[in-house]
Order: structure tokens, then C-alpha cells, then sequence
């Protein structure tokens, strides 16, 4: 959440990683599949145990009572897991293609479609305050927590201490303890209640704590803003809130897919608007070949470079970028929310990746691995952990390099 995320959640800048405790979350481990969250134990530290006494006092001084101070930090311990975490945030850019066959995945659509359905009179009521439509928000949710199904299990007291103790990020994650404990203090939460992922963020949004703060809401008025039960109404409300702050318009899209004529050199990127009428004079048209609607100053992004989609984005692109700054996340948000309505996979082809192979082509490699008894455990054509797994053994089985690398080779020799 805002630009403190950014600090926060590295992997989400460079690819739409997420510290969150589901969505689009960690890299894939198989095709698009991910393993089951591991339960985070404390263990013995005399240095924590030292720092906390030293914090008591800091926190205190920053208006947080002895009470809180007590309850709260009773409980807390090191989590080691917390920092390995921390340090192994690998700088892994995933392919706009490869983010959207997770984050816009059939399955995900599905979900969505029946959490749009099963939650439609209060996300309509949210949409009426707040001026965001229904599957917008209902996209934030799916791809922060897969729809609450996957909100985090880490004590956030525990693992925002860990973190501002380790203190390589200490400032920042002493920063959102304080916060973290005087949400405690303003009784939204138990600690007990309060979980979320290994990095402090919390609930069915993924709000960090000054985040919460700052935006969270208490929809229906009970005196709590609680986005960590299984009722989602406080937290799609602080997600609709939130963007609604940072200037959405309702009835605008976020973008467009478009196709660009033959020899379009641009210019590109969000740094250049333009009226679409001006990017009409020069070619550029929806993918069915008309005029783009007049929806305000627009950019032209090709995310994949010049033989893949290209997408004219508006204002609400930009928004979104106040929620997660990563163009695949903004991209995956908006093209989910399109899906949810009914709307069209992505049209355009993508080109191949960096082994010449196309989705299809991984897709099969994935097929026929697990034929051959590898097993990615998925074939939605994104390689993760269990397909790279897969190819190792195979590729030692038969007595070639073990490189986990797919390749058009491999792919031709399991034919």
C-alpha cells in the first residue's frame, strides 16, 4: 500500500510479487500452484528479548500504553523464518504473460466471478460510497489474498519486531510496530487476531500498518475496522476507500488493449499522454479496430515490446499504482476486473520467451514431463519451482546436464 509498499515489498516492484499472505504471492512453485503457507515458530534470542525492553520505551514515548505495551509484546518472539525471508526476496521479473496466467487464470476468474456474486450487495454498497466499481475491488481482493482464502498466519507483532530488531530495515519496520500497536490500542484487533504475512501486511487487502491507518474503514459503523475475519466488508471497503482517496473515476477505464498500426515507433511508456483522438490520427485502435473513446489523456504500453500487447491506459492506471507500482500488477488488476465482467482473455499474442518457446510450447513441456512420471503439478505454461524440479530430474534420468533450463531441445526430445 502507498509508497512505503514499495520498501516493504521488493519482489512486488520488479515483478507483482507480493509479501501478502496469498494472491499473486510468492514465485510459482509448480505451474501456477503454490505450496502451503509454513507456520513461523519463535525461537530463544537474548539480543530480541534486549531490543524489546529498549522499544517498550521508544513506543511509549510515542503514546503507547503500558497496557498495550503489555498485552501486545507479551507474546511476541524472534521468528527466524521472517528474516530468511527477508534476505531471499530474489530480484525474479516474471513476464507480463506469465504474471497474467496466474493472476488472471480461469481458476481465479471463476473464484472471482462467484465472490463477485456471493458479496454483490455490500461490494454494490461499497461502489456507491466510494465511487469504485464492484470488480475492481473484488480484483484487489483476488490478487492479495485470493479472495481471503489466503490472508497470512504470521503474528504481525512477532515479525515486524523480528524485522526492526535485524535492523536492516530497521527504521521502516519500527515504524509500522508502532502503528501495528496502536491499532491494538484502538481495539480494531486482538494480537491474537492480528496475523498477516511474514512482512506485517494484513488481512484480505494486504494493508501494512501506517496503511491501515491512514485508510482502513469501519464500513458498518460497529467501532471497529476489522479486515482480518472471515467477513470481508471492513477490508473491501478500505480497499475501495483507498483507491477513491488516491483520485479514481468511476465509469473510466483503467485501459484499453489496442493494436498499433504497421511501423508504430510510439512514443511509449506512462511518461507521454496524449488525447486518444491524437493516438487515433496515428493508427492506433481497439482490437476491433475502432477509435479508442475519449477517456481522458492516455499512454501507450507494450509491456512484452513491440511483437506483443499493447495497451492504452488512462488515468486509473495510475491510481492503481498507488496500491502496487509494478505495470504487471496495475495490468493484472484491471485485466481481472475486466474478466470478472465478462470480459476477454488478452487478445493479442505474446511473443516467445527467452528459451524460444511460447505458452503452448510450455505448456506441452509441462504435459509431457508429467507423463513421463515429473511431475510440475500444473501445466498452466509458467515455469516455477516444481517445473524446474521436474526438469532436472528428467534431464538426469536420461543422463543430460542437470540445468533445470527448459528448451525447444528438451521439448522436442520428450516428443
Amino acid at each position: 500500500m502507498q509508497a512505503t509498499r514499495r520498501t516493504l515489498i521488493l519482489g512486488a516492484i520488479a515483478m507483482g510479487l507480493s509479501a501478502c499472505g496469498g494472491g499473486i504471492g510468492a514465485r510459482p512453485t509448480g505451474g501456477g500452484a503454490r505450496a502451503p503457507e509454513p507456520v513461523l515458530q519463535p525461537v530463544p534470542n537474548a539480543g530480541f528479548d534486549a531490543w524489546l525492553a529498549g522499544f517498550r520505551g521508544r513506543a511509549a514515548g510515542q503514546g503507547i500504553s503500558a497496557g498495550t505495551l503489555d498485552a501486545a509484546l507479551r507474546t511476541a518472539g524472534f521468528l527466524p523464518g521472517v528474516i530468511e525471508r527477508d534476505r531471499n526476496q530474489t530480484e525474479f521479473t516474471r513476464t507480463l504473460e506469465d504474471y497474467l496466467a496466474i493472476a488472471a487464470s480461469d481458476e481465479r476468474v471463476a473464484s472471482g466471478r462467484a465472490a463477485l456474486a456471493q458479496n454483490s450487495g455490500v461490494l454494490a454498497e461499497i461502489e456507491s460510497r466510494y465511487g469504485v466499481e464492484a470488480a475492481v475491488v473484488t480484483a484487489v481482493w483476488g490478487l492479495e489474498s485470493q479472495y481471503g482464502a489466503r490472508r497470512g498466519n504470521v503474528p504481525v507483532v512477532s515479525a515486524l519486531a523480528t524485522l526492526a530488531y535485524d535492523g536492516r530495515r530497521g527504521a521502516f519496520f519500527e515504524q509500522q510496530l508502532v502503528a501495528a500497536l496502536k491499532i491494538l490500542q484502538n481495539g480494531d484487533v486482538t494480537p491474537q487476531g492480528m496475523t498477516g504475512s511474514w512482512a506485517g501486511a494484513m488481512g484480505h487487502t494486504q494493508f501494512i500498518p501506517t496503511s491501515y491507518l491512514a485508510y482502513a474503514v469501519d464500513f458498518r459503523g460497529d467501532g471497529r475496522r476489522d479486515i482480518w475475519s472471515d467477513d470481508p466488508t471492513d477490508a473491501l471497503a478500505s480497499a475501495g476507500a483507498y483507491l477513491s482517496r488516491s483520485g479514481w473515476t468511476r465509469g473510466q477505464p483503467w485501459g484499453v488493449e489496442v493494436r498499433l498500426p504497421a511501423g508504430f515507433g510510439g512514443p511509449f511508456g506512462r511518461s507521454t499522454t496524449r488525447s486518444p483522438g491524437d493516438w487515433a490520427a496515428q493508427g492506433v485502435r481497439d482490437m476491433d479496430g475502432r477509435a479508442v473513446p475519449d477517456h481522458g489523456a492516455a499512454s501507450i504500453l507494450i509491456p512484452q515490446g513491440a511483437s506483443g500487447p499493447a495497451f492504452m491506459v488512462f488515468r486509473n492506471f495510475t491510481v492503481i499504482t498507488r496500491y502496487n507500482n509494478s505495470e504487471n500488477y496495475v495490468i493484472g488488476i484491471g485485466h481481472l476486473s475486466d474478466r470478472l465482467r465478462g470480459g476477454p482473455a488478452i487478445r493479442a499474442s505474446f511473443p516467445p520467451d527467452a528459451q524460444g518457446l511460447t505458452k503452448a510450447d510450455r505448456q506441452e513441456l509441462q504435459r509431457r514431463l508429467t507423463s513421463a512420471g515429473f511431475d510440475t503439478q500444473g501445466t498452466d505454461g509458467v515455469i516455477g519451482k516444481n517445473t524446474e524440479t521436474a526438469i532436472r530430474g528428467y534431464q538426469q534420468s536420461v543422463g543430460l546436464p542437470v540445468t533445470g533450463v527448459p528448451s525447444a531441445e528438451l521439448l522436442g526430445r520428450l516428443r
